[in-house]
């Protein structure tokens, strides 16, 4: 009996521990839970677990909370004590008035049980916790799962900052109380599984991946923005598929009092900067003030595309009717509390002197210049500059050589000696040429390269491929950003911290052409809308491009969210179809900024260079759009370079299919005409959101249906022009604010779609139509030129 009392002891230890660590199906009634028994509570489908978790910023502090099972990435989506974390030794009880309580933190809601015998806790399917008639469902925390419902919730995050009623966002700061940046007229209703969105009038929206039955959630996030997310179960990850706020600096809240918000080197990051004038003060929370308290002798310093109208208390701001710059600065420097005021340069008079500067951010959207008011003695120089002041390109490169010597008084003597040694440097130059023909079998290329050597001061640089093998981290695949007609795009990092995008030329034999075409194109021009090249590498048979990266990829992700585009260009070799990536939905003002940018890039080759330049492959993926979506044309790989007064003549077809002009098919001569066509079409995607072999609405056969003459008769036969408009956004299309703007795009578009290149306009006219500075006649119906009009 001494020896086996012992024995038993241990078994009966070993299995309490065992037991202890443990999962538990459904529903347990053993209390008190304390986060060191390592128990989980897990619903029957095994989607989603409820226990003790880690607190992010404490190993020993512990969080009870409902989260999904089986991820390798712990998702919350509720908790109790999120704010309060409890320590290893608190328990999960029962009082003894029956109410489920964790260490003297009390449930939302009171969760108490009728039945004191046998309470029992549950997990269900759907992810919510109950206990007796409480559930988790009726007081969520920051997020909602499918089927769950939520008129009546409130979300919020941040002790409250941030809020979610099922209309509306609003921002609680201690300076502004209940201030609204996002509303619905319609509450949210649940959310499915398939991503729709059910709201109270029966309408519904979905999200960018919608019909794929994955988990989903839908959650206010820390920064104050309302998101939908997907889980990816090849890559183990949530991805975004819808958001409230595509403009993260539009969350009021984001950056304090006097700050002005800006986006970092992603999209989805914010920075927070002072204006000029100010100093940024380090403490618990960063404060942004003012150098000089008292402004004596005022001025204004410019700021563009910087908003502060957002004010929340009354008499923080005021519009007025101002006829011109002068009257609105005038009515600033008239009130001792205006701090600034906002100025468009549009002709409509819109002028807000502002007294407060709250929810201040740099947005191209905001159509407006803030005019800071500092004392005059500031020495701060703006650093929001916009594209009109910084809008100077340079083409030719002018070399200016010394004037000839005044003609010589020596004798005939020092003329025949000098004669002499130049006809023996000729022939000995001559007899080395020859020879160094005879040597290398590639001087052709050597001769580029040597002039390429001569470019003038600030061109491009000559690397070795060794230092772009050390940037692109030996050109990692987890490195591609891009697959071209012409070879793959590898992001990389110089040693000068620099990011690049390095261009890699597949066939470098074949590609000889395409390679020297690029370098020696894009070294000549400089505008603010075409991609800069940086330097170029020609050894060891390798033939690469270095150019300036633009993070915000191309215009195609942003236009086409949905769906897969296919490929016909015959010059390109991507198997199969793409999907594209998904990012955030352009509004009409940033479309409206990227159209004329283009425009005013292909005016630029055009006509404003001794030497125009046919680009020859206009189309939303060779558009790159900057961290501030200003646009940037790309790959001149099929570029022809030539005096003005020449027409272009081609061996084959070049660019793709369904951006080609008719010339091309018609085997005519090819002027810059044909970029306009290309150009018309890519605008008319930007306001349809839809390629332009995509097949709309329609009764016509598909062999005769013709995507320009479809918006041709929406907007001029039926007269209505928003049958066409991009569906992500149609619901924002405000017909006073926009109806001129869009109109004006589509009649462009229509004009440069033409079938005859006589009765396009040039793209200098292009841009001025796009402006509104030229009246836009009604065009004629543009036709496929095998079929006629009807």
């Amino acid at each position: 009996m001494s020896i086996r009392t012992p024995l038993i002891l241990v078994l009966f230890l070993y299995f309490t521990f065992q037991t202890s660590d443990a999962q538990i199906r459904n529903q347990t009634s053993d209390f008190p839970w304390s986060p060191s028994e390592n128990r989980t509570l897990v619903s029957n489908n095994s989607v989603f677990a409820a226990g003790f978790l880690q607190s992010p910023n404490s190993n020993d502090r512990f969080i009870f909370s409902v989260y999904y099972a089986n991820i390798n990435e712990t998702t919350t989506i509720w908790s109790v004590n999120d704010d309060s974390p409890v320590n290893r030794s608190s328990d999960l009880l029962i009082t003894g008035s029956g109410e489920l309580q964790l260490a003297g933190i009390k449930f939302p809601g009171s969760p108490t049980s009728s039945n004191m015998s046998d309470p029992i806790l549950r997990l269900s399917d759907d992810g919510s916790l109950s206990f007796g008639n409480w559930s988790s469902f009726q007081h969520p925390t920051n997020t909602i799962v499918p089927n769950q419902n939520i008129s009546g919730t409130i979300l919020s995050v941040k002790n409250g900052s941030f809020r979610f009623d099922g209309k509306q966002l609003t921002f609680n700061g201690s300076y502004d109380p209940k201030s609204q940046y996002y509303s619905n007229s319609n509450a949210f209703l649940t959310l499915n599984e398939l991503g729709m969105i059910q709201l109270e009038n029966g309408a519904t929206f979905i999200t960018s991946d919608f019909g794929d039955r994955v988990l989903r959630r839908l959650k206010l996030d820390d920064n104050g923005n309302l998101r939908i997310y997907s889980f990816d179960s090849k890559s183990g990850e949530w991805s975004v598929v819808w958001q409230a706020m595509p403009e993260l600096c539009r969350i009021k809240g984001t950056c304090g009092p006097n700050f002005i918000c800006m986006y970092g080197e992603t999209y989805d990051s914010t920075v927070c900067d002072c204006p000029p004038g100010f100093q940024l003060i380090s403490g618990i929370e960063k404060e942004c003030r003012r150098k000089a308290d008292v402004i004596r002798d005022s001025k204004f310093l410019q700021l563009d595309y910087v908003n502060y109208s957002g004010g929340p208390l009354a008499g923080s701001q005021r519009s007025i009717l101002a006829s011109n710059f002068t009257t609105c600065e005038a009515e600033c420097l008239n009130d001792p509390e205006c701090v600034g005021f906002g100025y468009k340069y549009d002709g409509q008079r819109y002028c807000v002197v502002v007294r407060q500067l709250y929810y201040g951010f740099w947005s191209p959207a905001t159509e407006a210049t803030f005019f800071l008011r500092v004392d005059k003695s500031e020495t701060d120089k703006t650093t929001f500059t916009g594209l009109t002041s910084i809008l100077e390109t340079s083409c030719p490169v002018q070399v200016s050589l010394p004037l000839p010597p005044d003609e010589s008084n020596s004798t005939t003597r020092n003329i025949a000696i000098i004669s002499t040694l130049f006809a023996a440097e000729l022939i000995s130059g001559v007899a080395f040429f020859w020879v160094f023909l005879k040597k290398y079998v590639k001087y052709r290329d050597m001769a580029r390269t040597f002039g390429l050597e001569f470019l003038p001061a600030g061109g491009p640089k000559r690397f070795t491929y060794a230092e772009l093998k050390t940037a692109t981290n030996d050109f990692s695949i987890t490195n591609v950003v891009g697959k071209g007609g012409f070879g793959d795009v590898y992001k990389g990092v110089l040693t000068d911290h620099r990011i690049v995008a390095v261009k890699c030329l597949k066939n470098v034999t074949g590609g000889d052409n395409e390679f020297w075409a690029e370098v020696t194109i894009i070294a000549r021009m400089h505008h603010l809308n075409l991609v800069r090249l940086w330097g170029f590498c020609a050894e060891k048979g390798q033939r690469i491009l270095v150019y300036e990266y633009v993070p915000n990829g191309s215009l195609d992700k942003f236009l086409f969210h949905a769906g897969k585009v296919n490929y016909t260009n015959e010059d390109e070799d991507i198997e199969g179809n793409k999907l594209l990536d998904r990012k955030p939905i352009l509004d009409w003002g940033i479309r409206y900024r990227i159209a004329l940018g283009v425009a005013r890039a292909i005016a630029y080759l055009h006509e404003e260079c001794l030497e125009w330049v046919l680009h020859c492959d206009i189309k939303p993926e060779n558009i790159l759009l900057g961290a501030d979506f200003c646009p940037k044309i790309s790959d001149f790989g099929l570029s022809k370079l030539r005096k003005k007064e020449d027409m272009v003549s081609y061996s084959r077809m070049r660019g793709t299919r369904g951006y080609m002009a008719p010339e091309w098919v018609k085997s005519d001569q090819i002027t810059p005409k044909a970029d306009v066509y290309s150009f018309g079409m890519v605008l008319l995607e930007m306001v349809t959101g839809v390629r332009n072999f995509d097949i709309q609405g329609s009764k016509m056969d598909s062999e005769e249906w013709y995507f320009p003459r479809w918006a041709f008769d929406k907007v001029y036969k039926e007269m209505n022009i928003e049958d066409i408009l991009d569906n992500h956004i149609k619901g924002s299309y405000d017909s006073r604010l926009h109806e001129d703007m869009i109109t004006r795009m589509v009649k462009t578009a229509i004009w440069c779609l033409q079938d005859r290149p006589e009765m396009r306009p040039s793209m200098g006219k292009v841009a001025k139509m796009l402006e509104g500075t030229v009246e836009i006649i009604e065009p004629k119906k543009p036709t496929i030129f095998f079929l006629g009009d009807d």
